[in-house]
């Protein structure tokens, strides 16, 4: 067996982990900024919590997709092309959040307000929602044949797995945000994030567990995948019950493990598939036939071996800085600034 594509394999495993950890949060305080509150205040307290890191938690996104097409290109192809609508979808949903909140403090109307905190909120929804649906499908099967074409029509894609692994991520980060905000906002934010992590928060997580669970019975689990399952709830009541406590770090952390076993466990469970097809399974995608050659597999692991690190230490860095609480007291009235270029006329 060679050791380089189950090295990788693992590399994207915990990219996309990094990925759902990371922009699960953000999406999630997206998400509540709809339905959390009325206040103008509160929102921008809950915006400004994630102002400083949102654009760089997608990076995760875009070196899961550029390591899956480099080390494993028969799974890049396979997937994204039969996956078009919801990932052409997916990238509006990322283009309408990102403008949104870039745009939505530049004009002091309510209207103005309004609309980009809905857009902020729906482009959080359909961006949780497809890549969920997404990374369901990738490990449960699509229709696919010798090729590795897809067989049906656009919307073939549109299954019940697909609608269980979208609603599992949004309310993942539905709940992980909850415990994000009791970290990070202080006041009526924090005081609602923390009921919510405590009475609700279990709810959101039924769907991604129903999803970890579902992998481990359509592969037959091994050991290990179980045994990351049963870790997976464990976290998930022991984040409950800090919770409930208003723990808020240890409740945070107890999401924040769900999210992490339970991404490992699916991963673990559909060890070595890549991409199983539901047409016949002697169509899948392995490790083995969908992998690189050797040299470039190793080029990458040199290259990421480097750059990776970098990265990574970059980013905690940036969350350290930006680790103390955003509080109401810290938003200042909304008022007028002039572009520089009027100013210095």
């Amino acid at each position: 067996m060679e050791p380089l594509p189950v090295v990788w394999f693992i590399a994207i495993a915990l990219l996309w982990t990094g990925y759902l950890l990371l922009e699960g949060f953000d999406l999630g305080v997206g998400m509540r900024m709809l339905f959390t509150t009325r206040s103008e205040q509160d929102r921008r307290v809950m915006l400004n919590t994630i102002g400083p890191i949102w654009d760089g938690n997608e990076v995760w996104l875009i070196t899961a997709g550029a390591a899956m097409f480099a080390a494993f290109p028969a799974w890049y192809a396979a997937l994204f092309s039969t996956l078009y609508v919801p990932l052409t979808i997916t990238l509006v949903g990322l283009i309408v959040r990102a403008v949104g909140i870039e745009y939505r403090g530049k004009l002091h109307t309510e209207r103005w307000r309004t609309v980009w905190t809905w857009l902020i909120g729906i482009g959080s929804v359909i961006v949780a929602f497809c890549i969920g649906a997404a990374l369901a499908l990738t490990s449960t099967g699509l229709p696919l044949d010798a090729n590795g074409d897809r067989v049906g029509g656009p919307f073939v894609w549109l299954t019940p797995v697909a609608v269980l692994g979208g609603l599992a991520v949004v309310g993942f980060a539905l709940a992980h945000s909850a415990t994000f905000l009791g970290l990070k906002a202080d006041g009526p934010v924090r005081e609602r994030a923390g009921s919510f992590a405590a009475r609700w928060a279990p709810l959101c997580l039924i769907p991604a567990a129903g999803w970890a669970i579902l992998v481990q019975f359509e592969h037959g689990g091994s050991v290990l995948s179980w045994a990351l399952v049963a870790l997976a709830v464990i976290a998930a009541v022991v984040g409950w019950i800090a919770a409930r406590a208003r723990r808020e770090g240890i409740a945070f952390t107890g999401y924040a493990g769900f999210g992490l076993f339970g991404v490992a466990s699916i991963f673990a469970g559909m060890f070595p598939l890549v991409l199983p097809s539901t047409v016949d399974a002697a169509f899948d995608l392995t490790l083995w036939n969908a992998a690189n050659g050797s040299y470039t597999l190793g080029v990458m692991t040199v290259v990421a071996g480097i750059s990776l690190p970098v990265i990574v230490l970059y980013q905690a860095w940036s969350y350290w800085i930006f680790r103390k609480r955003v509080t109401p007291g810290m938003i200042p009235e909304v008022h007028i600034v002039l572009p520089a270029v009027l100013r210095a006329r």
